[in-house]
């Protein structure tokens, strides 16, 4: 879903901050445009995490054009993936060689876990993730 932020220039730093307005109170920085609109998803994911709340959809542009805080700052539009809120488990079918899969099998033994939360939990971790996935 495409959001607008707000982004403000440090005159000090020569970088870049940001507010999402849909999210009152989630900010986020970077040294460079680029670097900055990439860390909004991070933010919005540490802004909804551990809430029960669904997300709002996104401000009219125009309305965003005409605040107060958009005055002194670039308003931009930027993709945010909500997918993260989607927990529901899914099947997924993957081939491995027999070792790979008793190695994993052994190793979720070891952890008290099934075969398919080891993989999801080394995965999100691979990828930078926040584990702690239930399957």
């Amino acid at each position: 879903m495409k959001y607008p932020i707000i982004v403000h220039t440090d005159a000090e730093t020569f970088g870049f901050s940001a507010s999402v307005p849909d999210f009152p109170g989630c900010f986020t920085a970077g040294d460079t445009l680029e670097e900055l609109t990439a860390n909004v998803q991070e933010a919005v994911e540490l802004y909804l995490d551990g809430e029960d709340i669904t997300p709002p959809a996104p401000t009219p542009l125009e309305v965003v054009l005409a605040s107060e805080e958009a005055r002194d700052g670039a308003v931009l539009v930027v993709d945010v993936d909500l997918s993260f809120l989607d927990d529901k488990a899914v099947p997924v079918n993957i081939t491995m060689p027999v070792y790979v899969r008793n190695t994993i099998d052994r190793a979720a033994r070891a952890r008290g876990m099934t075969r398919s939360a080891f993989i999801v939990e080394s995965a999100l971790q691979a990828a930078g993730r926040r584990g702690g996935a239930a399957a």
